[in-house]
This record gives structure tokens, sequence and C-alpha cells, in this order.
């Protein structure tokens, strides 16, 4: 289920993708100004700092770290935290990468460009600079400079004093609080500032002493609407001359849904199988104090871990090999990718229906079940996964591949990594080696071509995502509707998809037959349309970490069977 909340740190996860929000901030500097190249520079923040709004990090963990669970198991808070994207959404290299082409392509909407793309991935900079009446910008001078008053702020990403003071204004979990809309609210005396938990009767002095915040109960901060903040996003775009083509916040495009696919799924608060987003993204244990600080506090129950997974090892990994250059301080994203491991693990299985083989052919069917409670994959629309098909002979020589990941990255076969025009269609069946399922969600710009340009995305000319188990193809809202082919395909459903190969086999003897889900959070073609901006040095570097990377995928899981 999404990137999700719980307790203390709470906010949105998947993430790699660009979240966004409103179009009200202007900013003092010109198109020009913004959107030039800049050296890229290492730069350490510091996340200790105070502000009349925020509270960094470091001075959460003095007493939110150090935590035990009954099992003598850490579960520290700001720890945990430190080494997820969430952690580290302003450092994030693909997201500085994509926000710098948005830009180049797209220079007369740099006020909205930068104003969306820092509400969700720079949060506190970006409440900051808008309650100080300062221009918000990325670049050149921005947030990610040093010398610029919020740097602080941005780097210290989607942090603690941010979700825990989001405000229950009665608007979570609708079109008014999505695209991260939420609210914070001002006050004189810094020690009035809420700071909000889903435990009732906190201890208040010890938090009004330390860090002036008082601590409220607020029922919202365990709820999936308050995730949706950042994970049900939508963005305005243009037509081919640059001009706005979306009118109202309803017909923006649905960059990501997360928390739509939820809602519309068995696993939704009404739903029969009930589950909210924390449920998968902060595994709960129970008895534990939830501060090394006052001795005598008492243990709660229904502590959600501050995990935030979820399937992006390739991210995680840049961000630990390269935290030199991206100003990463944080340890552990060991632990973290071991954990995103797990949580792709749980995400999907894979059944063998039949397989038969006759006349020189051979028939499998094959069944993938998505076991998330979202669209599999979910977000930013640069994810896909993708079914790798294998027949083995008796001697263990390949006769018939479908899938095949190249070195690079690439698929072989795959109509869009062969051609910036095209994408691979939906099939329910294959019968040659250069036809692969893949699930994804491809953009349309408003002329009905394939676009990898966010402000471009006006609709989606495919969308075969595999859908959680409950969600209903004919009743789905608009904005997370399965879109091209799969919607029409009976065996495409809530839950699974269901598909069949039919393919040549001359060799005698028993056959293997091997499928595979795999996932990459980056597809190649997404990659490669990115990189003809590298012109930009946010851009360049990106690319010089993407193509060193040996991380091309993840497996999520397999299936095998003899044929005889």
């Amino acid at each position: 289920m999404g990137h999700f909340m719980r307790h203390t740190l709470i906010s949105s996860l998947f993430f790699l993708g660009v979240p966004v929000v409103m179009l009200t901030c202007v900013g003092s500097q010109s198109a020009e100004a913004q959107t030039a190249p800049t050296e890229v520079a290492a730069l350490t923040a510091d996340p200790s700092f105070t502000s009349i709004h925020f509270s960094g990090s470091g001075n959460c963990a003095t007493c939110h770290n150090g935590l035990k669970d009954p099992s003598g198991n850490d579960v520290s808070i700001e720890k945990d935290w430190a080494s997820t994207m969430m952690g580290n959404a302003a450092k994030d290299p693909f997201w500085r990468a994509k926000v710098a082409s948005e830009l180049r392509r797209n220079p007369g909407l740099a006020t909205v460009v930068n104003d969306k793309c820092t509400r969700c991935h720079a949060p506190m900079a970006n409440v900051a600079a808008k309650h100080d009446g300062a221009p918000i910008t990325v670049f050149n001078g921005g947030f990610l400079d040093a010398q610029n008053a919020y740097f602080n702020h941005a780097m210290d990403g989607v942090s603690c004093t941010l979700c825990h003071q989001i405000a229950d204004n009665g608007k979570l979990g609708t079109l008014e609080g999505f695209s991260g809309k939420y609210f914070i609210g001002t006050y004189a005396n810094l020690v009035e500032r809420p700071i909000y938990g889903q435990y009732t009767n906190p201890r208040v002095p010890p938090m009004q002493n330390q860090v002036q915040y008082t601590p409220k109960y607020g029922a919202h901060t365990a709820s999936s609407e308050l995730c949706a903040t950042c994970h049900n996003l939508k963005t305005p775009f243009v037509d081919a001359a640059g001009n706005i083509v979306s009118t109202t916040p309803e017909s923006e495009f649905p960059e990501q849904m997360v928390y739509s696919e939820w809602e519309h799924s068995a696993f939704a608060a009404s739903g029969p199988d009930a589950q909210s987003c924390a449920g998968c993204h902060m595994p709960e244990v129970d008895g534990v104090a939830i501060s090394n600080r006052p001795w005598n506090l008492s243990p709660r129950n229904g502590f959600g871990k501050h995990y935030f997974v979820g399937g992006n090892t390739m991210m995680l990994d840049l961000l630990d090999t390269h935290r030199a250059e991206l100003g990463v301080t944080a340890t552990g994203f060991a632990t973290t990718i071991a954990r995103t491991r797990e949580v792709l693990a749980s995400a999907a299985s894979l059944e063998v229906l039949s397989a038969s083989r006759a006349s020189g052919q051979l028939t499998v069917q094959l069944r993938v079940n998505n076991l998330s409670g979202h669209k599999l994959p979910t977000s930013y629309p640069s994810r896909r996964a993708w079914l790798h098909f294998v027949v083995k002979d008796a001697a263990g020589s390949v006769v018939f591949e479908s899938g095949r990941l190249n070195a690079d990255g690439s698929i072989a076969g795959v109509d869009a990594d062969a051609s910036p025009a095209l994408y691979e269609p939906h099939h329910e069946l294959i019968t040659q080696a250069d036809q692969v399922q893949v699930y994804e969600s491809i953009m349309g710009d408003t002329d009905g071509h394939l676009t990898y340009t966010l402000l471009r995305g006006a609709t989606y000319l495919k969308d075969n995502r595999l859908l959680p188990r409950g969600f209903d193809k004919a009743t789905a809202p608009s904005d997370i509707r399965v879109a091209g082919s799969a919607g029409a395909d009976v065996n495409f459903t809530g839950g699974s998809d269901t598909l069949a190969y039919r393919v040549p086999v001359s060799a005698s003897g028993a056959l293997t037959v091997t499928a595979e889900l795999l996932y990459q959070p980056i597809a190649y073609g997404y990659a490669q349309d990115l990189f003809t901006d590298a012109a930009d040095p946010e851009v360049a570097r990106f690319r010089g970490y993407f193509e060193q990377s040996t991380l091309r995928a993840e497996p999520i899981t397999s299936v095998t069977t003899g044929v005889p």
C-alpha cells in the first residue's frame, strides 16, 4: 500500500517520484535565471537547525533514538527514517535531475515547477519561504545552495516536524488536501506549536522544555488520509506551445494517485480486507517507550516502526554510494535496502495455471497476483514491472525467452526501449520473443503522442499496472482508470492478470519453464529521454550515476514448472 506514515514522522513514501503542489508562489528571479545550468557541489546541512516553524531531525533524535522493543530490537525513530527516500527527498539525484529537465523544457513555468516540486520534496523550505514571502527556487541560489536561508530546511527532506505539525483541517483525503495542500499553523509563541501523534494523554512538559512544541493527540496521524497529502498528486499540463491547458484541480493530470487506488480496493478503510498505508509501510510492534526520556515513560502498543520503505533500491544505493557529492550523512542504507526487498517480495505472486505441449508447440497459462493495496507498480510514472519468461530444454539450453534484461537496463524486445516514440502494448497472448508483458503507465501529451515530460502529460495512453484486489475497472474514477487495451481484457481484473504464452519448441525431452516478475523504478526509455538534457549538470550527474549503477532491476517473485 503506498508509502505511508504513522506515529512520529509520517508522510510521503515510495517516493522517488516528483510529488508536487500548489501554483500560488511567486519567485523574484526571472525564468532564465532560474533555469540556467549551475555547478553542482557537495553540501552538508545542519539537521539540528531551529526556526519559527520547524525543528530539524537532529533535535528529534536526541529523545527518539535509542529505542528498543521488548525483544531488544532497535526501533529508533530518526535512525530508521534517516536512510529512507523520505529522509533524503531533496538529496535524491533523480528528483534533482528531473526538476532541472522540466525547467529547461518549460522555462516559462519556472514558478510553478519550483513551487510544486519543493512542496513535497523540500516541504519545510517551501512552507518557511512562503511565510516569509521569499523566492521559492531549487537551483541557482535556491534551496539547494548552502547560502540560502532555507538550505537546512530543504536538505532535511520530509522530516519529523513537517509531518507531525500537519493539522486535520477537514480536507485530508479530499481534492482540497491532495497535491501537498497540507496545513501548518503559525504561532507567535513557539511553545504553542502543536506536534500531533497517535497516542492519547501524551507527556507534555518534556517536549515543551526541550524543543518548544506541545504534543497533542491527533487521530489523523495514523490515517491513510494523511499519506494522501503527497501521494495523491495532480499536476498542470501544457500544450506544444507551452500554454497551460488544465484549468481546474479536477482537470489536472493524475501524476500519482496511490491513495485513490487504495481507496478503490479491498484494503480501503471500509473494505473487507481493511489495511491502512502504515500497516504495510510502518510495521507495528507493541511495548515501546516512544522516547528515551523521561526514564519512567510508559511503553505504548501499536508503535509504527519508521521504515517508510517502497521499492526503490536503486536510488537508496546511489544515495549511499555518492553520499559525499549529495550531502548524505545518514548510515543504514544497507538495512533499508534489505527491508525494501522484503516489501517487494511480499507485493506479488505468480502461478502457472497450466502447461502443455503438442505438435511442437508449448502453451503456458500464467497468472500474476497483486498482493499490495494499490496498483503495482504505483506512484510516479517512470516505474515498470515486467515478466521474464524462459523455456529451457533438458540440457539447460534456452529454447525461448521473453523479457530478457540487458546490461544497460533495457529489456530485449520492448518497443519503448528500441524507439523513443513507441511503447509496448498490453498482451493477452505472447507468441514471439519480441513480445513482453510490461506493467506500466505511459503518459500522452495534448496531441496524443507519447511523452516523458511531466508538464506535457495530459492523459495516459497505457495504464495496465496490476490492480489491487477488489478494484473494479468499470467503476474506477477517471483519475485511476485502466488505460489502453487492458481495459477490454477480461482476464485483467482486480487482483490479477492472466495471460498465455504459446511458443514453438522443437526440443525433445522434458522442458523447464521459469517466469519471474521484475521491477525497475526508472524505465530505460524514461531515463534516455531525461538524458537528452545532459547539458544541465544535475542531469549529467545523474546520468553518470545511472550508467555506473549495477542495480538494473529487482526481482519481486518467480515460479518454475516442468513440462514432460
